[in-house]
């Protein structure tokens, strides 16, 4: 998945004097060093280079997450397993993730970002180069558990960075980067380990995405600045759990928590499955065939700017109800037994997921009085929590259902999550009345 990633983190920007890194620029421009800012701005090699890191980042981090997607049916056969057994292959991660996430960036504030972001990326994508030579099905799943821990330090550290070393006119870019970075690694992931797994083996194409990883976190570690901003802190654990709690007491909080536990346990699902239905009667397409379904992916990055600016005309209530809508509509639409219906579908879907997270995380921060950057890890948790407990849920209906019965467990939860975004419309409009 390629989405925005709000991290947890506990605010104090004190600008912190600091020495220039050789060959990059101590401020960004002579208006710059007139008002003392050494924040990083558009148009310096700084800039350049903290992109170039981000985007890398973003790529390497969902491509190593996502790459077990469509080999989800080579699992089942050569282990021996259920779809339901096989998606652990992802929800072990995702599941993990959710949970390290509400604890990663504490461990920033401690050790700094950079490191915490460079540690994560190597060592995930050493534990995705380890998992090819597992022999057994249960090693495999324990490597991916423990590399949605290793994952957390960059999702939960990479916006707590941007917010601390960029200014603030270029901050947006900077996360539109990563952002897009994400959304193409998510799809190169799959694409990469899917198709080489169709001419060589899933052994191969994971070890292969693996080795991105490796040179996109020299990448990462090369190019990033070190951080200028940044004082470490030791948290105590009764404020960590207070900033929670502020925000589990708001009922629109909770509401938009689960609306991201349903949007991702619905999108994942999705895709987890039409891999099954693509490599079976009566379409019988190949491991190379299915990954290139994913390409509908692109939709996405289209979407959550598109219907993220819609939100200025419309507001965020009708806009996600309009989201929600449309997956809703598209999970239907893809009960038709034709490619180009299942590819209609799957689009709409896409299109509806994309600006749906991108509507209910920025709202997550808007509504959130306190504790932002909790709210944002609180709803991470819940968004990836989804993930793990629907994209597995969705494996039973599939052996009991086929894709018809994927397709009521999708309309389930995407009736809860219209209920949901219409209650969430109704409150903001109370709320401004």
């Amino acid at each position: 998945m390629s989405v925005s990633q709000p991290s947890v983190s506990f605010e104090r920007a004190v600008p912190v004097a600091a020495p220039a890194l050789p060959g990059r620029e101590r401020v960004a421009n002579p208006a710059a060093a007139a008002d003392g800012d050494t924040r990083i701005r558009r148009g310096t090699r700084s800039f350049v280079l903290t992109n170039l890191a981000l985007f890398s980042a973003g790529f390497s981090t969902f491509a190593l997450i996502y790459c077990v997607q469509p080999l989800m049916p080579v699992f089942s056969v050569e282990f021996g397993i259920s779809p339901a057994q096989s998606s652990l292959a992802l929800s072990a991660t995702t599941g993990m993730l959710a949970v390290a996430m509400l604890f990663a960036s504490a461990l920033s504030e401690v050790v700094g970002r950079k490191p915490v972001m460079v540690a994560s990326l190597l060592v995930s994508s050493a534990l995705m180069m380890a998992c090819p030579f597992v022999q057994d099905w249960n090693q495999f799943v324990w490597l991916r558990a423990v590399a949605g821990i290793t994952f957390s330090g960059l999702p939960a550290v990479a916006m707590a960075y941007v917010g601390e070393e960029m200014h603030s006119e270029s901050s947006g870019l900077a996360m539109g980067l990563y952002i897009g970075g994400s959304g193409l690694g998510g799809l190169g992931g799959r694409a990469i380990a899917g198709i080489i797994a169709d001419f060589y083996s899933w052994r191969t194409g994971m070890f292969a995405v693996g080795t991105l990883g490796i040179a996109c976190g020299l990448i990462l570690w090369w190019s990033l600045p070190a951080s200028r901003h940044f004082r470490p802190s030791s948290p105590s654990p009764r404020v960590i759990l207070a900033s929670f709690l502020v925000n589990l007491k708001d009922a629109r909080q909770r509401a938009l928590f689960l609306t991201g536990f349903l949007l991702l346990g619905s999108f994942v699902c999705v895709y987890n499955y039409t891999s099954y239905r693509l490599m079976q009667p009566p379409f019988d397409y190949g491991q190379a065939t299915v990954s290139l379904v994913f390409g509908v992916y692109l939709i996405g990055i289209f979407s959550s700017a598109y219907l993220g600016n819609l939100t200025t005309r419309l507001g965020r209530g009708p806009v996600l109800c309009l989201s929600m809508g449309l997956m809703l509509a598209g999970a239907l639409v893809t009960l038709m037994p034709a490619m180009p219906a299942i590819l209609l579908g799957l689009s709409a879907i896409t299109f509806g997921f994309f600006g749906a997270h991108s509507v209910a995380s920025s709202w997550v921060g808007a509504n959130a009085h306190a504790a932002k950057a909790q709210a944002s890890s609180l709803y991470l948790f819940s968004y990836y929590l989804g993930s793990s407990v629907i994209g597995t849920v969705g494996g039973l209906f599939w052996a009991d259902g086929g894709w018809p019965g994927v397709v009521l467990l999708l309309c389930v939860m995407l009736v809860a999550g219209l209920a949901t975004a219409a209650w969430l419309a109704r409150e903001a409009r109370t709320a401004t009345v």
